[in-house]
């Protein structure tokens, strides 16, 4: 059974940058999509970054294109969210989810979200 597992949030101010990293464990595959999705209050849970484990390939949502950079390290498991410049429209819930899928653009739409498996989420607060 898959098992994601977040780290790196906390409290920063605009323009400053944090790294959050996802660990993924239980999972007999190797070519999945996988990324970051975030929830601020009062607001549906939107695509930040996704990446395809086999190939790296990676997608962004447009509000933090730019900015925000997602990737993996050569034989690891993990795969982090490095966000720079940040602004205090990013403050929200930062999620790490996962699917077997090819289409990691799709994934990032988020259209389907019950078929996806979630972390517990870690809390990313910008102040301005």
């Amino acid at each position: 059974q898959v098992n994601l597992v977040e780290s790196g949030g906390g409290s920063v101010q605009a323009g400053g940058s944090l790294r959050l990293s996802c660990n993924v464990s239980g999972y007999p595959y190797s070519s999945y999509c996988l990324g970051w999705f975030r929830q601020a209050p009062g607001k549906e849970r939107e695509g930040v970054a996704v990446i395809y484990r086999s190939t790296g390939r990676a997608h962004y949502g447009a509000s933090v294109q730019g900015r925000f950079t997602i990737g993996q390290n050569t034989g690891e498991s993990a795969v982090y969210l490095q966000m720079n410049d940040l602004k205090p429209e990013d403050t929200a819930m930062y999620y790490c989810a996962t699917r077997v899928l090819s289409n990691c653009a799709r994934f990032l739409s988020v259209v389907d979200a019950e078929r996806y498996t979630w972390g517990q989420g870690t809390q990313v607060t910008v102040s301005s």
